[in-house]
């Protein structure tokens, strides 16, 4: 069992139904899963971009990338229907736990001038949002082998029913929130 989610069991809970009233385990706020995307406009022109960041999001992942596809046809920006534009990943489980664990002990302190995660990137429902400017940031990535600097998003999508629960729980999990007034 990952350390994270041992921690989640031992402390995160007790002081969650503590905190937020509630009455039975199953209605404490969890980690349900983390979604990882990357949008690759380029791959419209450059069909190796897109070979190159499936390896980059499949090393960070570590496990299997699914390429997104354009829904509609964009003439201003020559789009086709079913041209490949993105990649994306889920993770759930252990390995959701093992890459929020690095995404808040190894990742986050890595940003330069990093102060914390602002706390305005909930969703209304208990979900997280967060969006990295480059890949480097992570630690399996080679600085050496990559062939141009991307962009990441993370989101993090949790059982919450509002932001406040959600804020809570990712707080109890280590995620460094800004102060108020800060980020």
């Amino acid at each position: 069992m990952s350390r994270l989610k041992e921690k989640y069991r031992e402390e995160v809970v007790p002081r969650l139904m503590e905190a937020g009233g509630f009455k039975n385990v199953m209605q404490v706020p969890r980690l349900e899963k983390i979604v990882l995307n990357i949008g690759l406009g380029e791959a419209i022109a450059n069909a190796k971009a897109l070979e190159t960041a499936q390896a980059d999001l499949q090393t960070i992942a570590g496990q299997h990338v699914v390429i997104t596809r354009s829904k509609k046809s964009i003439a201003a920006f020559k789009l086709r229907t079913g041209m490949p534009i993105g990649l994306m990943v889920t993770l759930r489980g252990e390995r959701m736990y093992d890459f929020f664990d690095k995404l808040v002990n190894a990742v986050l302190p890595r940003m330069h001038d990093f102060q914390g995660v602002s706390a305005d990137s909930f969703d209304g429902r208990g979900n997280y949002s967060l969006g990295f400017k480059e890949q480097i940031l992570f630690p399996e990535i080679e600085y050496d082998k990559i062939d141009k600097v991307r962009g990441l998003q993370v989101s993090i999508i949790t059982t919450a029913r509002n932001d406040e629960d959600g804020r809570r729980l990712l707080e109890l999990m280590g995620m460094p929130f800004a102060r108020d007034g800060e980020s």
